[in-house]
């Protein structure tokens, strides 16, 4: 390839690059939605993700680039900075990925699941819940406008402050306002966003809870 030169590549080139984006694609889905590297772990006994592998938003280790690091960033975002990933208690934003349930299996969207926020999130400022359609990495389409829930919006609260929840095709009776809806047929994943977070978030002294299938 050559500016300001037409691109013309032959019948043999084309296939090559044909499917040196189907092999790219693939590489970089097993990368960001089956990585076995236990350094994406948040903690070690959940399936909560960072996507800052090493601590830096640039992705460098003793100066080393992380290129897997950075591929499972980039396959699903696009911009990052320092600010989100510098610890600044009460400054910036934080962010946990998860790909999988409890048990360790992808999430089904027919199915129902609930996710526990312990009470007194760690956030000066206010905690999102986000999904995302595996196949698009974009928000999953559904008939609500955003598929979408944060402590701004007023979610229903169990009486010690802690907050429930649900993602599944159907709202629980009566759990309307902590629902998000997913779609049969469609996997997804989520990101949860601290914006203010402050201390225990990074001494690991609160911890996120993993998503649990209720479908029976």
């Amino acid at each position: 390839m050559e500016k300001d030169k037409p691109f013309a590549p032959d019948a043999r080139m084309t296939k090559i690059l044909t499917d040196a984006v189907a092999v790219g694609n693939a590489t970089a889905r097993a990368i960001d939605f089956a990585n076995r590297d236990k350094a994406v772990l948040i903690y070690p006994d959940r399936h909560w993700n960072t996507p800052f592998v090493g601590g830096s938003y640039e992705w460098l280790n003793n100066g080393a680039r992380n290129f897997d690091a950075r591929t499972m960033f980039f396959y699903a975002a696009t911009v990052d900075t320092p600010a989100m990933v510098i610890a600044m208690p009460g400054i910036g934003s934080q962010y946990a990925a998860a790909n999988y349930d409890a048990t360790g299996k992808p999430f089904d969207g027919a199915k129902d699941y609930t996710l526990h926020v312990s009470p007194n999130v760690p956030v000066k400022d206010f905690w999102s819940v986000v999904l995302y359609d595996t196949q698009t990495r974009s928000m999953l389409q559904t008939d609500q406008q955003f598929p979408s829930l944060s402590s701004e919006k007023g979610l229903m609260k169990n009486p010690d402050g802690s907050v429930d929840l649900y993602f599944g095709p159907k709202a629980p009776s009566g759990k309307e306002s902590n629902w998000i809806q997913t779609i049969p047929g469609k996997s997804w994943l989520t990101i949860f966003r601290l914006y203010g977070p402050l201390a225990p978030w990074f001494d690991k002294s609160w911890k996120l809870n993993d998503i649990q299938e209720t479908s029976h």
